[in-house]
């Protein structure tokens, strides 16, 4: 007994292999954003339903109960769920039944032939005792990747229900870009006319009347552009919400949506809220649970094996008065030479171990930016829409003061042209400020986790 548990030790001690440590962690995180954007308030699940937008938290709902991408990642979760259950059931015994007639042909040792039909039920059962942990470790493994895949069906929801509101957002902005066109294209109609009539009684001249007709060509080519560019936009969030290409019901005006509160989340507090990187931090438990179980089988392992089997000349003394033939014994597996194959397992386990590591830091440094570049776009467009409401009041009253002057004759028709074009740009600078100012919301919310409530957790 002794010299077995002494033989047992040497071949552990001989086997065993130094873990290698995974490589630290270079992340350092801040104390603080380095921007700073005034009253804030707690991160709320629901985010999208800030903007008070009725058809707005409809395409939501319907993108996080029909996008194909859910719907696939809600089947991976099955999948892991099914893996995890195929290591677990790895620390239960294994149990084969056999039964059937086994007709045989053989020379005896008179030198005849002799023929035998020998009916036979059997039963077989092993298990492995897990000395080492290495199926625990394997459990530990398939535990932390179905638990990764949960946090990864929350970021890919969380995903679906930004661009689901950024595409919306982008949809109202190009509706109202439409509306400033048409408006523009109106006036162009109306300066046109007048041009036209101007021209036919003498008060003009053919360049005015063609330089207004250029004019007016081009706001009226604006608006198809932009109607296909509306199309697209529908197109793709009938995509996003799992439906057939086609309209998509409107709610809010631009002005009518509400910016959602700024939400308040320490840096420390992201790496807990985001679910891509709790997902990360599963990847490392599981490639270290996988790293471990692969050292580990460098190590002895113990097989407990027992079989029974009943045996017949016929089928009825098979029944009556079987032969017992049975079998128990134990064994201990240690792997002696496997040309260093064990060991560079082991090796491409610790590797990708540090990989998983590496690509936390990445993980997470990136999230720190995309906090940061919505905190700053939003502080930024804020005082770029300040200016451009300025100069948009300003370029109307260009306009309208230029178009009294050329009425009156005080100014030529180029004085006027021109005014149109700086209120058009103006106005739609001012349009495309204020979509983007609720996009960057929306793209703040999705970069703090959006007050995800994890199903992994």
């Amino acid at each position: 007994m002794l010299l077995s548990a002494g033989l047992s030790a040497a071949l552990l001690a001989g086997c065993a292999v130094d873990p290698k440590p995974a490589p630290p962690t270079t992340v350092a995180v801040p104390a603080d954003w380095r921007t700073h954007i005034g009253p804030v308030s707690p991160v709320e699940q629901a985010w999208w339903q800030s903007f008070n937008d009725p058809a707005l938290n409809a395409l939501v709902r319907q993108a996080l109960d029909n996008n194909t991408d859910l719907r696939t990642a809600a089947s991976r979760i099955a999948e892991y769920e099914a893996r995890l259950r195929v290591a677990q059931a790895a620390h239960a015994p294994s149990f084969n039944a056999s039964a059937g007639p086994v007709r045989s042909r053989a020379r005896g040792s008179t030198g005849r032939i002799a023929e035998t039909t020998l009916f036979q039920i059997g039963a077989q059962a092993s298990y492995e005792v897990d000395i080492s942990g290495r199926l625990d470790k394997l459990e530990a493994a398939a535990i932390a990747d179905l638990q990764g895949q949960r946090y990864a069906t929350d970021a890919a929801a969380l995903s679906v229900a930004s661009n689901v509101a950024s595409g919306y957002l982008n949809l109202r902005g190009l509706d109202a870009q439409l509306a400033v066109a048409k408006a523009t294209l109106a006036s162009r109609t109306e300066s046109l006319n007048r041009a036209k009539h101007l021209y036919d009684t003498g008060y003009n001249s053919r360049l005015e009347w063609l330089q207004s007709e250029s004019e007016y060509r081009a706001a009226a080519g604006a608006v198809p552009q932009l109607e296909r560019t509306i199309a697209q936009q529908e197109n793709a969030l009938s995509l996003l919400v799992g439906a057939n290409p086609g309209p998509i019901a409107r709610g809010q005006g631009l002005d009518g949506l509400t910016p959602p509160p700024l939400v308040s989340a320490l840096p420390s507090e992201l790496l807990r809220r985001r679910p891509d990187i709790a997902q990360a931090e599963q990847r490392i438990v599981s490639t270290d649970a996988t790293y471990a179980a692969a050292r580990d089988q460098l190590l002895p392992s113990v097989q407990l094996s027992t079989s029974l089997t009943l045996q017949g000349l016929t089928l009825g003394k098979l029944i009556d008065a079987p032969t017992v033939l049975w079998s128990l014994g134990g064994s201990v597996l240690a792997p002696v030479f496997q040309g260093d194959r064990l060991r560079a397992q082991a090796d491409v386990t610790a590797a990708l171990r540090d990989q998983t590591v590496i690509a936390y830091d990445q993980v997470v440094l990136t999230a720190f930016a995309e906090v940061e570049n919505a905190l700053s776009g939003i502080d930024l467009l804020r005082e770029q829409i300040t200016e451009a409401q300025a100069r948009r009041d300003a370029a109307r009253e260009a306009l309208r003061i230029a178009q009294n002057r050329y009425r009156n004759g005080y100014a030529s028709y180029l004085d006027q042209l021109d005014a149109q074009r700086s209120s058009y740009t103006a106005e739609q600078t001012l349009v495309q400020l204020q979509a983007a100012l609720l996009t960057v919301h929306v793209d703040l919310y999705r970069a703090l986790g959006g007050g995800w409530q994890s199903s992994g957790s």
